[in-house]
């Protein structure tokens, strides 16, 4: 794997660390830092969960290598994209910045997007396996 490539599939722990450093940092720690990083252990470990059970799958565009449906994948399509957004949430209540949160949130909407593109590849690539699957998920 080329050095950007390996770079861009690991950029989400990079981001998750140094965050979670810069929270941290602040020495904030009051009765909504410690539930905001409770929040976050919960997140993260189960994000992290996920990134381990999606294994070589697990690509920066939208591929259709192998159809994932153990663990994690077997009750939540996009366990990825739901324990980042709980982690980084967490992180931010950790911290107390409310309007970083909203507008946080907001963008990360956009994550819609790209995981209906997600789905369009993996509908075309496995087909009735794919809608079945979908069929039996959440999110």
């Amino acid at each position: 794997m080329n050095r950007p490539h390996w770079l861009l599939r690991y950029i989400d722990l990079v981001l998750f660390a140094l965050y979670t450093a810069f929270v941290i940092s602040r020495r904030d720690f009051s009765a909504r830092f410690a539930v905001g990083m409770a929040i976050f252990a919960a997140g993260f470990s189960l994000w992290a969960t996920a990134r381990i059970q999606l294994g070589a799958s697990f690509t920066v565009r939208p591929e259709a290598n192998k159809l994932v449906t153990h663990g994690l994948y077997s009750k939540i399509r996009n366990p990825i994209y739901l324990f980042g957004l709980i982690g980084y949430v967490g992180l931010f209540i950790a911290w107390g910045n409310w309007i970083l949160l909203a507008i946080f949130l907001l963008l990360n909407s956009l994550q819609i997007l790209r995981i209906k593109k997600e789905e369009r590849v993996l509908e075309d690539a496995f087909g009735d396996e794919y809608r079945r699957y979908k069929a039996s998920t959440w999110f």
